[in-house]
């Protein structure tokens, strides 16, 4: 049976409440583009008042125990577990993914939400050695209330990253989902106030993108922003921050190489690297974007990918057997077929796919090009659809250099049977995360973080604590003696 889609409210202050401001958001099911829910968005006055919450909350959680942080964390990821089946069908209506990827997100959030509350019991300090006498202490100290944003590609895992981070380090925190799957993060909400968390702590907000930014990131109080969203958004919030004066934590994208050698077992790496390709209909920020494949493996790669994308199930996320789902709505739709359509224009060949469905909902075939010129847009930009650009090259050198030319720097792939090869190459690949042999970036243990245009700063690991937290010294002397002469004045 089938859970119906949730009520969507604000959470504000410990209340669920119906928003007060002027405009709408349609929830649409991607793959019947039919309606969900209508979200009124915050107003003003109820963005304020989660700002007075968290500054009222903000002494008293950071001075709530480490143990207790944690216990009501733990408690909302057993919540989150034994929820699974029905939140994950809540995130597969409104953002399309198969089921069995939906029940990954909600299991691997509850993961996160346990390790946060282990991490934030290891907020350690340090005694640093001084003159007799003295004791110099470093100490680890909650940034203070956090702003937080995140996107519509992964409302679980993207959210508790945020969620887990700020609160385990004594943060109250403020989080801003997208308005277009909010169902998922309301259950997260529930979760947590269902574990305990006291009202004020943490406040989910739903409203115009720009407005809820602006007014969220010149109040006073905020201390922290942390962004997961596209290099323009970042750019305008990195504005106001600055302004501001807030610490930042920016993950804007990326657009990931994969380096392919011909030591390789060629079927294998086509196998791994599409399934990770056309995981959530291609819409991963980390997932393997350009390739770059020996020339004299190339053809072979190209033939097992394509037949492997021709192969694919793609249909309702609900649906038996579905292997991908739609796209999230229907401008990534128009973007990634306009990239298509422009590659083929270009000279790149449609190896698969290559077109939309016919029918309802926003799908797009698993599509494989050959011949792509690096020029192409769907090279250069984050494509972010089911779309596989290949190239070759001959030397490693080539392979990096090309590799490295690009804005993005937040994941790259690495595919090769000798080690002296993937020594050389990760290390040489600008990117915050570079896998080797393996398709997987992000790890609840390790953090996870770009370079240049793709951020700053880095979520998850004990970094992902750190995020949250400052360092005060404080440099302690023995009690000052009055040393005064004889007869002065």
């Amino acid at each position: 049976m089938t859970a119906p889609y949730p009520a969507i409210r604000q959470y504000i202050a410990g209340e669920w409440q119906e928003g007060q401001g002027d405009g709408y958001t349609t929830v649409l099911n991607p793959s019947s583009e039919t309606p969900l829910a209508e979200v009124r968005h915050v107003s003003a006055a109820q963005l304020d008042r989660a700002l007075d919450a968290v500054r009222e909350t903000a002494r008293p959680w950071r001075r709530t125990s480490p143990t207790e942080r944690s216990a009501i964390l733990h408690g909302a990821a057993s919540l989150l577990r034994e929820r699974c089946g029905d939140i994950a069908r809540t995130l597969v209506s409104e953002q399309g993914k198969p089921l069995r990827e939906a029940h990954a997100e909600i299991l691997v959030s509850a993961d996160m939400l346990d390790w946060y509350a282990e991490e934030g019991r290891r907020a350690y300090g340090r005694v640093v050695p001084g003159e007799h006498g003295t004791r110099l202490s470093v100490i680890p100290e909650p940034i203070g209330p956090v702003a937080a944003f995140t996107p519509w590609n992964f409302p679980a895992t993207s959210s508790v990253r945020k969620l887990g981070g700020a609160l385990a380090a004594g943060c109250p925190i403020i989080l801003k989902p997208s308005e277009e799957t909010p169902g998922t993060v309301v259950e997260l909400f529930r979760a947590l106030a269902d574990a305990g968390l006291p009202p004020g702590v943490a406040h989910m907000v739903l409203g115009d993108p720009a407005a809820v930014s602006a007014h969220l990131l010149t109040a006073p109080v905020i201390r922290k922003l942390s962004l997961t969203g596209s290099a323009a958004v970042g750019r305008e919030l990195s504005h106001l921050a600055v302004e501001s004066n807030i610490v930042t934590t920016m993950e804007l994208g990326g657009n990931a190489p994969v380096l392919i050698f011909p030591d390789v077992s060629v079927e294998a790496v086509a196998e791994a690297c599409a399934k990770a390709k056309f995981r959530n209909a291609g819409q991963v920020c980390n997932v393997p974007s350009r390739f770059f494949v020996h020339e004299s493996v190339s053809a072979e790669f190209a033939t097992a990918f394509a037949s492997i994308a021709s192969g694919l199930r793609v249909g309702d996320g609900l649906a038996s057997g579905v292997e991908m789902g739609p796209l999230a709505n229907a401008r990534r739709r128009e973007a990634v077929e306009a990239m298509v359509d422009e590659a083929a224009e270009q000279g790149a060949r449609i190896l698969a796919g290559g077109g939309r469905l016919e029918g309802p909902g926003f799908f797009f075939t698993p599509t494989v090009l050959g011949d792509v010129g690096e020029r192409h847009r769907v090279f250069t930009d984050e494509v972010f659809g089911p779309v596989v650009p290949i190239t070759t090259f001959r030397d490693e050198d080539e392979a990096v250099q090309r590799a490295n030319d690009t804005d993005y720097g937040l994941g790259s792939f690495v595919f090769t049977d000798s080690l002296a090869t993937a020594t050389r190459v990760s290390e040489d690949l600008e990117a915050g995360v570079v896998g080797v042999n393996t398709t997987v970036l992000s790890r609840v243990e390790t953090p996870f973080g770009g370079v240049k245009a793709s951020g700053h700063g880095q979520e998850s690991g004990s970094e992902g604590l750190d995020a949250y937290l400052v360092r005060k010294a404080v440099l302690q002397h023995p009690p000052l003696t009055a040393n005064i002469t004889k007869g002065s004045t």
